[in-house]
């Protein structure tokens, strides 16, 4: 196989809320941690252990501008993209390192009134169109259709 692939799907939750920047022109990044956890039976304890990874994400202009929208600390997203690592100098001028999701299709999986305060009134949040979306609805769609086409 002479082909490369980068692809990172990720469930998790936000550490916080979505940081953005804006530039000249328009455009924009928005960044935010999420954290996906691991856990597992240690059998010399037999105690249950409980491991979380955090994960730096970004997203650029209008999917950063719904995310800052509608995303809140703690909301649950599926994330899809790629593996970034930039290079930069700190204040000593030693060389730094940073390993990003490039977020390149994301879809909401908090329902739309799990974190709201009482007595805010509920969001209408977009529909995002995402491959993940489609499917979920493809197959939903052709459950109901099997249901209304049978012959008997």
């Amino acid at each position: 196989m002479s082909g490369t692939l980068n692809k990172v799907m990720l469930i998790g939750h936000t550490g916080d809320e979505v940081k953005m920047h804006y530039f000249e022109g328009g455009n924009c990044i928005g960044r935010f941690p999420l954290a996906t956890n691991d856990s597992y039976v240690n059998k010399s304890t037999n105690e249950r252990v409980t491991t979380t990874e955090w994960h730096n994400i970004v997203v650029r202009n209008k999917a950063a501008e719904i995310c800052e929208k509608y995303l809140n600390k703690g909301d649950k997203i599926y994330i899809e993209g790629r593996l970034k690592t930039r290079k930069w100098q700190d204040e000593q001028g030693k060389d730094r390192y940073s390993t990003e999701i490039q977020c390149t299709d994301f879809t909401f999986l908090t329902p739309k009134n799990e974190n709201q305060p009482s007595g805010a009134k509920p969001q209408n949040i977009p529909q995002v169109n995402t491959p993940a979306a489609n499917i979920q609805e493809a197959s939903s769609d052709s459950s109901e259709m099997e249901e209304d086409d049978l012959p008997f």
